[in-house]
């Protein structure tokens, strides 16, 4: 990646150790590295009442953005934007996905998470008709023209899941010869928790588990809500998977699970505490209140660069160094 130089803005946070368990890495402290976002709504139209859950990839040495926008009638659509810098970026102005299908009328498409096998990409995101969130599929070879592949977790239909599904996470190399993916679903008590399915061809989804692979935590800054954050990171030590958590308050912070790297199924070890907090009034206020909610992640270095929305409303950015 090329012109990436940061001068990071001060924020204090406890160093937390992602896979303790496993003595692998350890994040520094998060810091953001703008105190105001760096993607806000703007205009009277697609992007006028929300600009927020970025999906994030490097394609030829720039930063491209696929931004969730939402206009005042509650419609979503995504937004591309592309940066050198990372903090800085420049908008295309019009969006390269909108709202089609019968599963997407009228709500939209929302919160992507992006993957890439080979030459393609992969968009895991929510169709939204006013009625059910389903978790959807699109694919590219250049992020702007996309060819749906559909739904491909139906809501009401899992395994423990009895409600919507949302937010597929796709562990971006094959493990034991299969594709992977995590994702959010419902359990029985109402509360919003991981799931975990498999593939062979990336379209067509199994679920591996009959229980949820990353449950709730009573007491905990994920009692309410454990949802997948973008693509994990795959080390031989473990699958590391950045997930926004939501308390009783509905409160949104940011944790990380480490599962086996042979078996996505099998959990080493799990933060505690969060490692990121909405502490900024744009982090507090909007149209979601209390909301840091990271989807999107690209490495610089030996730094991480991470992209979240603020309040369901902006863009922000924080980064953390990696340490051997």
């Amino acid at each position: 990646m090329k012109n990436l130089l940061f001068k990071s803005s001060p924020l204090i946070c406890s160093i937390i150790s992602f896979a303790a368990a496993l003595s692998i890495w350890t994040f520094g402290a998060w810091h953001r590295l703008s105190q105001e976002p760096i993607i806000s709504p703007h205009g009277d139209g697609w992007e006028s009442a929300g600009t927020f859950n970025p999906a994030v990839v490097i394609r030829n040495g720039t930063i491209v953005m696929l931004y969730r926008a939402q206009d005042k009638a509650g419609t979503s659509r995504l937004g591309y934007a592309e940066s050198t810098d990372g903090v800085h970026f420049t908008r295309r102005p019009d969006p390269v996905f909108a709202p089609e299908t019968v599963y997407e009328k009228d709500g939209g498409v929302e919160d992507p998470r992006l993957a890439r096998f080979g030459d393609t990409y992969y968009l895991t995101y929510t169709g939204y008709n006013k009625k059910d969130a389903q978790l959807c599929l699109a694919v590219s070879k250049d992020l702007i023209h996309w060819d749906r592949k559909g739904v491909i977790l139906p809501a009401y239909k899992g395994n423990w899941n009895v409600g919507w599904t949302k937010s597929g996470a796709i562990v971006p190399k094959k493990v034991a010869g299969k594709y992977w993916m995590y994702w959010l679903g419902t359990g029985t008590d109402k509360t919003d928790q991981m799931g975990l399915s498999y593939s062979t061809d990336l379209v067509h989804w199994t679920e591996a588990l009959k229980q949820p692979v990353l449950p709730h935590r009573l007491g905990k800054f994920d009692s309410r809500v454990v949802e997948p954050g973008p693509a994990p990171i795959v080390t031989p030590e473990g699958i590391v998977l950045i997930y926004n958590g939501a308390d009783d308050h509905l409160v949104y912070r940011t944790g990380v699970a480490v599962f086996d790297p042979n078996d996505p199924r099998k959990l080493l070890s799990r933060t505690d505490e969060p490692i990121f907090s909405p502490e900024l009034q744009w982090e507090k206020v909007g149209q979601v209140p209390n909301v840091v909610f990271v989807e999107g992640m690209v490495r610089n270095g030996s730094k991480y660069l991470f992209y979240y929305g603020g309040a369901d409303k902006y863009v922000g950015v924080a980064e953390a160094s990696v340490i051997p």
